[in-house]
Order: structure tokens, then sequence, then C-alpha cells
């Protein structure tokens, strides 16, 4: 099990970076379908993801980006954030198997809001950036 990182309100600077590492499976994709209902063919039937141009079943956008919920809630800034909101821009298509890197890095910290700006971004094996977003990140003071 990860350790979950601690930073406060108070440890929060610009250019603070944590990253993590994950590979997207096959129980991934089918767990995000059984929460969301998501069963659209693009991402549950190879033959016509390939049919549409793509190498194989298309990972959920939504998967991607819910990795950013990982990335605040576990390592920046970890146990003492509350999302307050998350903006995601989908880059390149994401498969099965893709080795994933999650990056965040603080940009802005806002004492009085009480939160943290985080420029976030996922990179495959390639070092192709599939998915970059914005964190706002409320943290306890």
């Amino acid at each position: 099990m990860t350790a979950v990182n601690r930073y406060t309100l108070a440890d929060m600077r610009p250019g603070l970076t944590e990253s993590f590492t994950v590979t997207v499976t096959e129980e991934m994709m089918a767990a995000f379908a059984a929460a969301t209902g998501d069963v659209s063919p693009i991402h549950m039937d190879g033959a016509y993801a390939r049919q549409r141009g793509y190498k194989g079943r298309v990972v959920y956008g939504m998967l991607c980006g819910g990795l950013f919920s990982t990335l605040a809630g576990v390592y920046l800034p970890g146990e003492h954030c509350l999302l307050h909101g998350v903006e995601c821009r989908f880059a390149r298509p994401v498969f099965i198997g893709d080795v994933l890197t999650v990056t965040g890095t603080v940009t802005d910290v806002s004492e009085f809001a009480a939160e943290a700006e985080i420029k976030a971004t996922i990179t495959n094996q390639d070092g192709q950036k599939v998915t970059r977003g914005t964190i706002k990140a409320g943290l306890a003071r």
C-alpha cells in the first residue's frame, strides 16, 4: 500500500512536484465500466475500436482523469486535500497495457482560499503527453 503524503497549506510552494506510475489493466477498465455504466463499444469492443482506426480498446478518458484524484489525494498534497476542481484535456488515446506517469507541480498557492493550483500531466511509456489538467486542491491550514 502506498503511503499518503501529508503536505499542509504551509508546506505548499510553487515548483513542488510529485509523481507516480501506473499500468492500465483490463481489471481497471472492468471496474470503471461497472462503476459508471459506460459500455460504449470504443471502450468495450476491440474489433469495433480497430474499425475506428485505433490499435485496440480505448481507455476511458475519465479513468485517466480519475488518476488526478489519486495524485491530489495521495501524493500532492495528500491526506489534507479536498478537491475543489479538476479540469482535464485528453490529448491522445490511452490503451490497455500503457504505463502512465502522473505528475503534478504546484503553480500557485492561495493562503486566502486555502487552495493550491497544481498543473498535472499524464505521460505514456513513449513519453507522449496523453492527458493534462489543472487541479484546485483545498488544504488544511
